[in-house]
């Protein structure tokens, strides 16, 4: 997700910048605790805060040749500072420097996401409210199967993407944990206190039961949140797709002026952002599978996660956040063809009422095998043209004998349906998911 295709407040919180100065404030916020207890002077605390800085370029500089990036960091800023830089990464290790940020990052990464599908959500509701009544076929199976409007596809959109809200919500506040314990946790040269301390001014909670790091279950749980995310994208990506196909063609696309489908054939206005999401969607599921795989390391910690995290962390929010921003604007710009919905529905004529008629039978008496193989029969007879389903099950001997036809007649109500639409729709629509509020200013 490289260039024109990031959107910049999610590249910020990924930059090496964002990075390292997040590293600072928790190295800066470490020595500003550990002075209020007396372990560190309180004026070199001072001149750590306001003389403190890491130059990019540098901290690259220096790791070329110590080979550690942490170490480079820490060099850095300490010559940046004098020295009172000797203080610095007192009691820590790389990985409480390191897991920390990552948090912060993620956290500030999944807020962004947050805001992504209340925004998408919008469109949705648009959708779900004008077409409530917009009638069309459903489908199971790519077969037709029975009424219902289009509204109510939209609004099972809402629905699902009201669900990723409240699970990107929970794996963010999971995600939100850090630890300043220590090589192995243990609190060897600094106090809980000091890391409640620090880790509120970043909005964030100790681990419990660190090791060297922060247990990546935790990390697990937020990548197959975005996931998650990504595959109810793709559910209805998938579903627009369908829609454009040229012998369904009941929505489309927004295709601007001047936009080309094709290079060979002028006519093409394809699906391509609904397929772009779709592949895309394959991308984030794999890196769920590579944060499952980073759960399990050696004894209190190994390096195998880091390298994963460095690719999976960047990658899955961009994409992530690429993905949300461009369904949104698929859905406000969907152009919707009701009567192209109508037309495909009449295809199947009144057999759509077959399982209307079926239940009046089971209503009336009949077993249901036995009713289903009457209507059944008089179905495939429609379908194969020898009349429609109406007339046939009309005169079909069994079903006549068994319902009159003044009762068969009322079972081929055509707003049978949709009567219930607005309802299923309001209620989808009650929910509206409110953002938490932003991370506080030392974690942006």
């Amino acid at each position: 997700m490289i260039g024109r295709y990031t959107r910049p407040e999610m590249a910020a919180i990924w930059s090496d910048e964002r990075r390292l100065a997040v590293w600072l404030e928790i190295e800066v916020a470490v020595c500003e605790a550990l002075a209020r207890r007396g372990d560190v002077p309180a004026d070199a605390a001072r001149e750590i805060r306001a003389r403190a800085k890491v130059d990019p370029a540098r901290v690259a500089e220096i790791e070329a040749e110590v080979k550690h990036d942490v170490i480079a960091f820490v060099t850095a800023a300490a010559e940046s500072v004098g020295p009172a830089g000797r203080w610095l990464h007192l009691g820590l290790t790389s990985s409480d420097v390191i897991d920390t940020a990552f948090a912060v990052q993620l956290v500030a990464a999944g807020h962004l996401l947050l805001r992504d599908v209340v925004a998408l959500l919008e469109p949705m509701r648009k959708l779900a409210t004008e077409h409530v009544l917009t009638p069309m076929i459903g489908r199971t199976h790519g077969v037709h199967a029975e009424p219902i409007t289009f509204g109510l596809k939209a609004a099972s959109w809402y629905a699902e993407f009201t669900r990723a809200f409240e699970r990107l919500l929970a794996a963010t506040a999971e995600v939100a944990t850090g630890k300043l314990s220590g090589a192995v946790g243990t609190y060897g040269h600094i106090s809980p206190e000091v890391e409640k301390e620090v880790l509120a001014t970043l909005g964030l909670r100790p681990e419990p039961v660190a090791t060297q790091v922060v247990p990546r279950d935790r990390h697990a749980a937020f990548f197959t949140a975005l996931a998650l995310v990504a595959c109810s994208v793709e559910r209805v990506a998938t579903e627009l797709r369908h829609l454009q196909r040229t012998e369904v063609l009941e929505a489309e696309e927004p295709f601007t002026r001047g936009q080309k489908g094709s290079s060979a054939m002028p006519h093409k206005r394809n699906p391509w952002m609904a397929e772009n999401l779709c592949g895309l969607a394959r991308l984030v599921r794999g890196y769920a599978t590579s944060a499952m795989e980073d759960v399990a390391l050696w004894h209190e910690r190994d390096i195998s996660h880091s390298s994963v995290e460095r690719v999976i962390g960047p990658d899955a929010c961009l994409a992530l956040d690429f993905m949300l921003g461009r369904l949104a604007g698929i859905l406000s710009g969907l152009v919707v063809y009701p009567e192209r919905m109508a037309a495909n529905a009449a295809q199947s004529g009144d057999l759509v009422f077959s399982e209307t008629v079926l239940l009046a039978l089971v209503h009336a008496g009949v077993p249901r095998e036995e009713g289903y193989r009457w209507v059944q029969r008089a179905a495939f007879a429609a379908r194969d043209g020898k009349g429609t389903f109406r007339e046939l099950a009309a005169a079909d001997p069994d079903i006549a004998r068994t319902l009159p036809a003044d009762r068969i007649a009322e079972l081929f109500d055509p707003a049978r349906h949709g009567r219930h639409a607005r309802q299923i729709v309001d209620r989808a629509l009650a929910v509206r998911p409110g953002l938490p509020p932003a991370p506080p200013p030392a974690a942006r």
